[in-house]
């Protein structure tokens, strides 16, 4: 867990992606070995990487904003959005069996990978669209998020990017906006796993409290550290690095 944990706070500091992307798989994994049944362990996996995004978001956060790379003009606008898609998508995944949301998850990242390697072709004249647009945009990332426990960055980045936002200003400003999706999503996730019977032992709702103790302790040691690296990595070299992580993911969730 503590591994687990130090690899999530390095992704969410230099991809601004929360590091759920890797913490949902691997609690997947460690509760199916611990006899979970997969239509509980799955929504404990997001649950539980929901909560440890809300305290991982806040380390990394702090370091990219010494470097004043979050443009929090788009922050405050998104939030209204991405809150509200964070909640919703927190109450559709409790109607989603276990397995159809290791399927949509593998399916997702991959997509997101492909998007990040080749979607390079931003037009120079495209910009961030207005209050509207980015507000519309928040609740598609904050319902898929949520959904998959990921923290947003794995959309939010792709968006920014596309919008042509320097790749280091995306990843920093994702980094913010993962703090309101994780803050909804275990909302959700805690609401809703309330009285479902066969969760892990210690576990509030769906948010497993041993698990995102010992995740949290190690992410924010290290969060940190990512974000500074992300600082001194070439946009084009930290594109690469992103989508590759994703690929590699989302293929072994579906060998799995």
């Amino acid at each position: 867990m503590l591994t687990m944990g130090a690899v999530a706070g390095m992704l969410a500091g230099l991809l601004g992606i929360g590091g759920g992307i890797i913490i949902v798989p691997v609690l997947a994994l460690v509760f199916e070995m611990q006899g979970i049944d997969i239509n509980v362990l799955m929504h404990a996996a997001i649950g539980t990487s929901l909560a440890t995004i809300v305290v991982t978001s806040l380390s990394s956060v702090r370091t990219h904003h010494r470097h004043r790379a979050i443009n929090w003009s788009v922050v405050r606008v998104i939030t209204v959005g991405v809150v509200a898609g964070g909640l919703a998508g927190a109450g559709l995944a409790s109607f989603i069996p276990g397995k159809g949301l290791k399927i949509i998850f593998s399916v997702f990242v991959l997509l997101i990978a492909a998007q990040m390697y080749f979607g390079n072709s931003a037009k120079p004249h495209r910009a961030l669209p207005g209050a509207i647009g980015i507000i519309s945009a928040g609740s598609v990332i904050g319902i898929i998020s949520s959904l998959l426990g990921v923290g947003g960055g794995s959309m939010s980045v792709p968006f920014l990017t596309w919008c042509n936002v320097n790749i280091r200003s995306a990843v920093a400003t994702s980094s913010a906006i993962g703090f309101p999706i994780a803050l909804a999503g275990t909302v959700g996730f805690t609401v809703s796993g309330w009285d479902i019977s066969g969760r892990p032992v210690m576990s509030i709702g769906y948010v497993n409290l041993p698990a995102f103790f010992s995740i949290v302790i190690a992410s924010v040691v290290f969060a940190p550290v990512g974000a500074r690296f992300a600082h001194h990595i070439s946009p084009i070299l930290l594109k690469r690095i992103f989508a590759a992580f994703l690929l590699v993911l989302g293929v072994r969730m579906i060998l799995s």
